[in-house]
């Protein structure tokens, strides 16, 4: 059964985070199909290619070289493949296989593992992407396509279910005192995040998890909306807690007599408090926008055309033309240079880093601002004291 094809449970493992924090959220979200987008498509693929090439390392026996080559040309005729596929899920083959390699004896390596988590959470099941048990330690690795946020494995709640289910089905074959979560997301910067915790701690986790689940299950406890809770809650464009939640954030005053000038203390708690107002103004035209062009009434708003663009009808039929009358070929075309991001992704992740060696220039990015948990290092634009000499120097 291919990774798009398996079926999801109503608490599903990757959706933890939502209705653990937030357990209504689960039975009001089923009344919403859910979305399949292009980069949840390529995800899917691109896990259907990491999973072949760790059963081609550690299983060779039922899925030769032949087998897997066939394989692999199979997911090439997709129309959302990228050859870049392969170098990123290389690079989790070979954290995988360092992780093995680093046990005294060979362990015992499952892979996409189906794990039961009914004994925490009604109706549950999942599937690890390789769970690996040798010497006392439990290690549950997950494969990330995402390039835009990074996730982290510490405390992760689809990580933790998933070695709950993978300790439910393995205790009885072997011991285990520890647990190793592992990430690997080789799209984004550092993407290799792991962490662990003995197995008391797991098991305590689970308890907390257990009295969430149940609640989720009824449909009852709190509404509890955040940014982080809400990105991905299949109710997210109509839930009633977190419209109240970010109008109360963007339009309530408490202020009364205070001085004309916010402080730096009053900027961080407003930045803090309303982190999440834009993506919901966002999400609801979103939504106001799909039900207008249903031809449902949304007072207030309507959906129009927007700009459209020009395309040629048939390109080299048009500058044929055009340079028959007289039009010179170059002033048709412009040459542009590939860019570093689109040079690699053409080439290929590894073979443009052993050629491109030596030829790439990294510029710093534009100062971002982030949470202060975020975890890159903190910059200021405090001019340096070279740069300082150079400035009197000028003034000479």
């Amino acid at each position: 059964m291919g990774h798009s094809e398996r079926a999801h449970s109503l608490l599903s493992a990757s959706n933890a985070h939502i209705w653990i924090n937030c357990p209504p959220s689960a039975r009001l979200g089923e009344q919403f199909p859910d979305q399949q987008t292009e980069a949840a498509a390529e995800g899917t693929l691109a896990h259907e290619l990491a999973e072949l090439r760790l059963r081609n390392y550690f299983q060779t026996v039922d899925l030769g070289k032949a087998k897997y080559t066939r394989a692999v040309n199979k997911l090439k005729k997709e129309n959302i493949w990228a050859d870049e596929m392969l170098d990123y899920t290389e690079e989790y083959l070979d954290y995988v296989k360092s992780l093995a390699l680093g046990f005294k004896s060979q362990p015992s390596v499952a892979i996409e593992k189906q794990v039961d988590l009914g004994a925490y959470v009604p109706e549950g099941f999942g599937t690890a992407d390789c769970v690996m048990i040798g010497g006392g330690t439990l290690h549950v690795i997950d494969f990330k396509y995402g390039k835009g946020v990074p996730v982290s494995a510490e405390g992760n709640p689809q990580l933790a279910l998933y070695a709950l289910g993978a300790y439910e089905a393995y205790k009885i074959l072997y011991p285990v005192k520890r647990v190793e979560l592992h990430i690997v997301q080789p799209r984004v910067k550092d993407g290799i995040s792991n962490w662990g915790c003995s197995l008391k701690e797991l098991l305590a986790y689970g308890n907390y998890v257990k009295e969430r689940a149940e609640l989720a299950f009824k449909g009852e406890g709190n509404f509890n909306p955040s940014e982080t809770t809400c990105r991905f809650c299949r109710a997210r464009s109509r839930c009633r807690a977190r419209s109240e939640h970010n109008v109360r954030l963007a339009f309530s005053s408490e202020y009364g007599k205070l001085p004309p000038l916010i402080s730096n203390d009053e900027m961080g708690a407003l930045l803090k408090q309303g982190a999440g107002v834009d993506k919901w103004l966002s999400d609801l035209k979103e939504c106001a926008l799909r039900e207008c062009l249903a031809g449902n009434s949304v007072p207030g708003w309507k959906a129009v055309e927007g700009r459209g663009s020009r395309k040629w009808k048939d390109l080299d039929a048009a500058f044929a033309k055009l340079e028959s009358d007289g039009i010179d070929g170059a002033v048709l075309w412009n040459q542009v240079p590939l860019t570093v991001a689109q040079a690699e992704k053409a080439i290929g992740k590894k073979k443009f880093g052993e050629l491109a060696e030596g030829l790439v220039l990294t510029e710093p990015g534009k100062p971002a601002l982030v949470d202060e948990t975020d975890k890159r290092r903190a910059i200021t634009n405090k001019i340096t004291a070279e740069a300082a000499f150079k400035e009197e120097n000028r003034d000479e």
